[in-house]
C-alpha cells in the first residue's frame, strides 16, 4: 500500500524490519538499507535501470535477502515544494511496485539529498569516477536517514 502521509507510513512500518530507501532516477535506482532498529541507513547498491520488470526483480531480491519490511522512495520535489515530472515518474514507479508487493511504500522529500551526498563524498576525497559509481546509493542513504530520524521523533512523541 502507498502512503502519502508520512505519519501513516511510519505507523505501517513493521517493527524490527529493515527499510529500503530508494533514490529513483532516469538511469539508476540507488538503494540504501536500514538496520533492524531503524536507526542507521547504509548505502547498499545502485541498480542500473533496464526495464521495470528487471529493475523490480533485482529490488525484490534485495527485499527478500535483507528481510525488508517497507520501501521508502525519495520524492524529488522542486525547491518551491511543487511536484514536477520527476515526482510523477517516482509516483508511477511506486504504483507499479505496489502491484507486486504488500509492503508499505512511502515517500520522503529528497530535496538536496544528492547535493549532500556529493558534498560528503568530496569531503571524503572520493575520486570523480568513484563518486559517479556510488552517488545514487549514497543519496538513497541520505533520504532514508532523514526519514528514520523523523520516525524516531514521531515515536518519541
Amino acid at each position: 500500500m502507498i502512503y502519502d502521509d508520512f505519519e501513516a507510513y511510519a505507523a505501517a512500518v513493521p517493527g524490527f524490519a529493515p527499510i529500503a530507501g530508494l533514490d529513483f532516477g532516469d538511469k539508476t535506482v540507488g538503494v540504501a538499507i536500514s538496520d533492524r532498529l531503524g536507526t542507521v541507513a547504509t548505502p547498499l547498491e545502485t541498480i542500473r535501470r533496464k526495464k521495470f520488470t528487471l529493475d523490480a526483480a533485482r529490488l525484490f531480491e534485495i527485499v527478500k535477502d535483507r528481510e525488508v519490511g517497507a520501501l521508502l522512495l525519495g520524492l524529488p520535489r522542486n525547491m518551491d515544494g511543487t511536484e514536477g515530472p520527476r515526482c510523477q515518474k517516482t509516483r508511477a514507479f511506486a504504483r507499479n511496485l505496489a502491484k507486486l508487493t504488500e509492503l508499505p511504500i512511502g515517500f520522503w522529500d529528497e530535496r538536496l539529498s544528492t547535493v549532500a551526498a556529493e558534498r560528503a563524498l568530496l569531503e571524503a576525497d572520493t575520486s570523480r569516477k568513484r563518486r559517479a559509481e556510488v552517488i545514487d546509493h549514497v543519496a538513497a542513504s541520505y533520504i532514508l536517514q532523514g526519514a528514520l530520524d523523523r520516525m524516531r521523533h514521531i515515536k518519541a512523541g
